[in-house]
């Protein structure tokens, strides 16, 4: 009898260390958002709708019907006076950009950016960042832009960086994905995630119209963000992520051909937007919503909402 419940104690003691080890392993995942830094560009680099319709204007290969689909397209967009572009396409050299165009206005966003989120926390410094995370879809030399980043700040050699490229307009989402699963298996670290796009090599000056919708709706731009996983800083976080879902749509023709960067019929190279993509991003987050329907997150945050509806 003694034996029998020594083993139960040893059985329940066992558990119980378990039960504690997931729990604390548990804590040690969350994924805070400390600080964030967004890009504003200065004024030679705003495209106004003056700005914008004499770069339009500049293309030669436009005929009249070219011009007022870009007109339409631009007023229909509500894209508001202070965005801005790449320097190559304000000065009029939109199709013939350089690899120093490129490189200069990705520093320019990088940097700037990283710049002002390293003063806002003087404690957190390049030396103690562990992850680097960056993701330009359409820009991709050599060195990485992480191994410009880690050489500019000399950050240190043990770091974990990623360069993701291709992934559009849910590479923000992708890096912060990486960052988390990072952050289950290295404990009280910081990571950095630098979201921007090359506009300047990837302008358009053909005439097919599926491909000049980009030249009127995409900008320049881009953010830095700061994260960790140190519950200790989790009073200073601006948010904390509870949940993260990804739905690939790329087996299906329609998604994976809805933004493609190709050449057209006279060798223009571009971005070309299909007429499926509304749907294909409908149908995208329609499954996310129903992935996540049966969260516990899910279920609390549906049970505060009827809460509020009654009152």
């Amino acid at each position: 009898m003694v034996l029998f419940l020594v083993l139960c104690l040893l059985a329940l003691s066992y558990a119980f260390s378990c039960l504690c080890n997931l729990v604390l392993q548990r804590r040690d995942q969350w994924c805070y958002l400390l600080a964030y830094e967004c890009y504003e560009a200065p004024e030679d680099m705003k495209l106004n709708t003056d700005t914008c319709v004499k770069t339009i204007i500049k293309n030669k290969n436009l005929g009249l019907d070219e011009f007022r689909f870009l007109i339409k397209i631009s007023a229909n967009s509500r894209i508001g006076e202070e965005t801005s572009s790449a320097r190559n396409i304000i000065q009029g050299r939109a199709d013939c950009a350089t690899q120093e165009d490129s490189l200069s206005d990705m520093d320019g966003i990088i940097f700037d950016t990283l710049d002002k989120l390293f003063a806002k926390d003087t404690t957190i410094c390049p030396s103690k960042i562990d992850i680097l995370v960056v993701n330009v879809s359409m820009f991709s030399p050599a060195p990485s832009l992480t191994s410009r980043m880690v050489n500019h700040y000399r950050m240190r050699e043990d770091i974990k960086t990623f360069n993701i490229s291709g992934m559009g307009c849910s590479a923000s989402l992708v890096a912060i994905d990486v960052v988390h699963n990072l952050f289950k298996t290295h404990k009280d670290s910081f990571a950095i995630v630098v979201r921007t796009e090359s506009i300047g090599p990837n302008w358009y000056a053909g005439k097919d119209k599926s491909m000049m919708l980009p030249n009127c709706l995409f900008r320049s731009g881009g953010c830095s963000m700061l994260f960790t996983n140190r519950r200790s800083l989790r009073k200073q976080a601006i948010l904390k992520m509870k949940y993260l879902i990804r739905t690939h749509m790329g087996s299906r023709n329609e998604a994976y051909e809805c933004c493609m960067r190709l050449e057209d019929e006279s060798g223009y190279g571009g971005v070309r937007l299909t007429k499926h993509l509304k749907k294909e991003a409908a149908l995208a987050l329609t499954t996310n919503l129903q992935k996540s329907s049966s969260t516990w997150w899910a279920l609390g945050f549906r049970k505060e909402i009827g809460l509020k509806a009654k009152r």
